[in-house]
């Protein structure tokens, strides 16, 4: 169906992407934990994944995309201590966690679809699907790969990596593994210091409890997504994603114990995205980085010179392909603001363009050109989701339109055919795949009321014979997209 190359973390390479069930693609991509709101860190990955879920459906696949929310029993086995982010801010906030969780959860998925990031085919929930964790838990400890202590379950990683391949997706060795681990909260129940919690005997104050085989207790981290994704994708299924950050342990156990649990492997296509630095640092609480969606659009931070609009953060997060570093500074985002402005005006202007062919100005190199760059647009796309060439090329085609709209050149220097194909290039990249679009905020009755004011004030002006003044108005309405047609009954505008 296509020649769609994706870089697969776990060969290194750029591998053709065949699915397992084509036309049929499973993805499935670990969601934020809800303990909190989204920041800009949280971004990347949904645009990323986006795009994926977009390019596929574009070249024909029928996609179930399943991204889960992360709302119990996130402890941190690499941190400094355990702990239950969603139970510790919950108490921080005075909520019952269910309710703190929706909230977070809620304001998740609205900024998700201000971001324009299409809603996944299934969202799970960790306390959704506790039965099926519990369930897979006990099917690892039947086969002999995970143990109880003192009501909690941890996986046997020593007796895993004697006939399998631990490590292989991060890098890691198990030997620096052991070395390396510190001790943590319940690592001296463990029987190696590499071996990882599947589930957690609760202490009388933690507030989000389930009963068990083993007693009141709550969910690892790592097996809600195996649980969930084997649930709804089954095993293996085409592409699983997320950050960098997840490599290890996150994936990494993933695969160990679905592979116990299933008898299969996880996923054909482990993708995964780089991360957002600020002035090349990752952000954390710590170090007073950390911004939220809602501070990045509200300009509500001390590192933000002013307000971005969600679809500004898009074209920031476009620019960069998505295995490369991508650092913030309000001087990349000021830029990504007005390249957006002005891809959005080509693509409205090539809208209003009227081809009128005429034999004598077509000029076969320049019609080779423009054919050359639209084709480039699905080139990138196939070399692994490289999303800046693909704007790289959309630029260039921009140009070329700005050309035609001021007459430096004919439209008609390339055939019907081109332009037609270009009118649709535009639209299936830049809003279809990409996801790109205008944002207007202002709803219809006040645009009408807006448009009447300007109209009467350049009507005004014109009867002043203030023609500088109107000619203003109406070449800075078009610059964004708005016309005004004079007529017999007056001036009307339209978009």
């Amino acid at each position: 169906m296509n020649s769609l190359k994706i870089y697969n973390t776990l060969t290194r390479e750029k591998e053709i992407f065949n699915p397992i069930h084509s036309p049929y693609v499973g993805m499935y991509l670990c969601g934020p934990t809800v303990s909190g709101e989204s920041h800009l860190g949280h971004i990347r990955p949904a645009v990323t994944f986006d795009i994926i879920n977009r390019y596929l459906k574009y070249l024909g696949y029928i996609v179930r995309y399943v991204r889960n929310i992360t709302d119990a029993g996130h402890f941190e086995e690499e941190g400094r201590e355990s702990q239950d982010k969603v139970a510790n801010k919950a108490r921080l906030e005075q909520l019952e966690p269910m309710e703190m969780v929706t909230r977070y959860t809620n304001l998740y998925r609205d900024a998700m679809d201000k971001l324009n990031v299409l809603r996944p085919s299934i969202e799970p929930t960790a306390t959704g699907h506790i039965v099926e964790q519990i369930n897979m838990i006990e099917d690892i400890m039947s086969k002999g790969f995970a143990y109880e202590v003192n009501g909690s379950v941890y996986f046997d990683v020593t007796r895993y990596a004697q006939e399998n391949d631990y490590g292989r997706l991060s890098g890691r060795k198990i030997g620096e593994m052991i070395a390396g681990s510190r001790e943590l909260e319940g690592q001296g129940e463990k029987r190696n210091p590499a071996d990882f919690a599947l589930w957690k005997n609760a202490p009388p104050e933690h507030l989000m409890r389930w009963r068990s085989p083993w007693g009141e207790g709550f969910p690892g981290w790592h097996i809600e997504c195996s649980a969930m994704s084997s649930k709804y994708l089954g095993a293996p299924f085409d592409i699983h994603g997320g950050g960098m950050d997840l490599l290890f342990p996150h994936h990494e156990s993933e695969i160990a114990q679905t592979k116990i649990a299933v008898g299969k492997p996880v996923a054909n296509y482990w993708v995964h995205n780089n991360m957002i630095t600020i002035k090349g640092q990752k952000m954390s609480k710590s170090l007073g980085n950390t911004i939220t969606i809602s501070q990045m659009t509200d300009g509500n931070h001390l590192l933000l010179e002013q307000a971005y609009s969600p679809m500004t953060l898009r074209f920031f997060i476009l620019q960069t392909h998505y295995r490369s570093t991508l650092d913030f500074s309000n001087e990349v985002l000021m830029a990504a603001e007005k390249g957006l402005q002005r891809l959005l005006q080509a693509q409205r202007t090539l809208k209003d363009l009227a081809y009128n062919e005429v034999d004598s100005d077509f000029n076969q190199e320049e019609d080779n050109i423009v054919k050359q760059l639209i084709d480039s647009c699905t080139v990138h796309m196939n070399d692994d989701l490289n999303t800046a060439m693909v704007l790289a090329s959309l630029f260039e085609l921009s140009s070329k339109i700005y050309s035609w709209q001021n007459a430096q050149l004919k439209i008609s220097s390339i055939s019907r055919e081109t332009f037609v194909l270009l009118l649709k290039t535009f639209n299936d990249f830049v809003s279809d795949v990409l996801g790109l679009k205008d944002e207007i905020t202002v709803d219809d009755s006040k645009m009408n009321e807006l448009m009447d004011l300007l109209i009467a004030l350049r009507k005004e002006a014109r009867e002043k014979k203030d023609f500088h003044t109107s000619d203003k108005i109406r070449d800075n309405l078009k610059k964004i997209g708005i016309q005004l047609k004079d007529g017999k009954e007056g001036t009307t505008w339209g978009v």
